[in-house]
Order: structure tokens, then C-alpha cells, then sequence
């Protein structure tokens, strides 16, 4: 038993430095209670609507982790500032505004880059928000933006990661 007690105190002697050094490496926006912050993609995000084209700067969220994250925990976002959320196929899609404060504008996208649906998301509201047909891509944005803009379905969007999955 002494020996074993030995090795086991050995073991967790060696992987405490790495836990460590693992735990220091972990970005603070993963911490519970803190709002993940995406870099800013290079490409602007642009809606070709009714009056006009209209552009935005957005984060990319397009992987589990960071869709499941999302917005959530984020207290305030500028205007012409949006979040994509990226798919690897069209699926029927829900989102919730668990955690989010922030009242939303969710775009939903299909495969070729049209709206398909603008739904309003509800601070911290768990009940579920999809358009009931598959969809691709998300963009979530403040509330009222996609109104103030001109954004409605059938307008669309352009930007690389959905001109790729479009054909353009």
C-alpha cells in the first residue's frame, strides 16, 4: 500500500506543472460568467437589400465551443457589429438567449446566402428561436438593427464564408 502511495504522489507531483500550465493557457472568455470575444474577421459581412447594400463588421463563431457560447454574457455590441454563426450543413436551427442580455436580431441564412427568416431574441429567455426551415448560417445582431437597415428575407448576404458554401 506504501508503494502505491508512493507512485500516486509521484504522478500527481509531475502532473501538477501541467495542469498548471494547461489552467494559464485557458482564455478567460471560456471562464462561467464571461463573454467570449471572437477576432474580428478581416472580410466585412455585406446584405445587398431594397435600399442599399449595407455592411458589417463581424466575429465568427464555427465551432461547437464558440456557437454554443455564443453572445452570451456580452453587455453591449456597436451597431454595424454582428456575430456569424457558421454551420457545416443546412440543418433546421433553434437558438435561445440563455445568458444573453443583450435583446438580438437572429438572421437566418440559407445555404445560398438568402434570408430565410429575422427573429427577435429575448434576454436570458430559454424557449427556442428558428424559422422551422433549414438554415446555414446565423447572423445575430442588436435588436431593431436588421429593421433600421433594411434587411428582410430574401436579401442577400455576402461574405466569404457563405459566398464559398453559395458558389460565388
Amino acid at each position: 500500500m506504501a508503494a502505491f502511495a508512493k507512485l500516486l504522489s509521484r504522478l500527481l507531483a509531475g502532473l501538477l506543472p501541467l495542469l498548471l500550465l494547461f489552467a494559464a493557457t485557458v482564455p478567460a472568455s471560456t471562464a462561467e460568467g464571461q463573454a467570449m470575444v471572437l477576432p474580428v474577421d478581416p472580410a466585412r459581412l455585406t446584405v445587398e437589400t431594397t435600399r442599399g447594400e449595407r455592411s458589417f463588421s463581424i466575429e465568427i463563431a464555427d465551432d461547437g465551443e464558440e456557437r454554443a457560447r455564443g453572445l452570451m454574457f456580452r453587455q453591449s455590441m456597436a451597431d454595424d457589429h454582428g456575430m456569424l454563426f457558421v454551420f457545416e450543413e443546412s440543418r433546421p436551427l433553434a437558438f435561445w438567449m440563455k445568458n444573453t442580455p443583450m435583446p438580438l436580431d437572429l438572421v437566418f441564412i440559407a445555404g445560398n446566402g438568402r434570408v430565410i427568416a429575422i427573429l427577435p431574441g429575448e434576454p436570458y429567455s430559454t424557449a427556442p428561436i428558428g424559422p422551422g426551415e433549414p438554415a446555414r448560417f446565423v447572423l445575430e445582431l442588436k435588436a431593431g438593427t436588421a429593421q433600421k437597415t433594411g434587411i428582410t428575407v430574401g436579401d442577400r448576404l455576402r461574405h466569404p464564408k457563405i459566398d464559398r458554401v453559395a458558389g460565388r
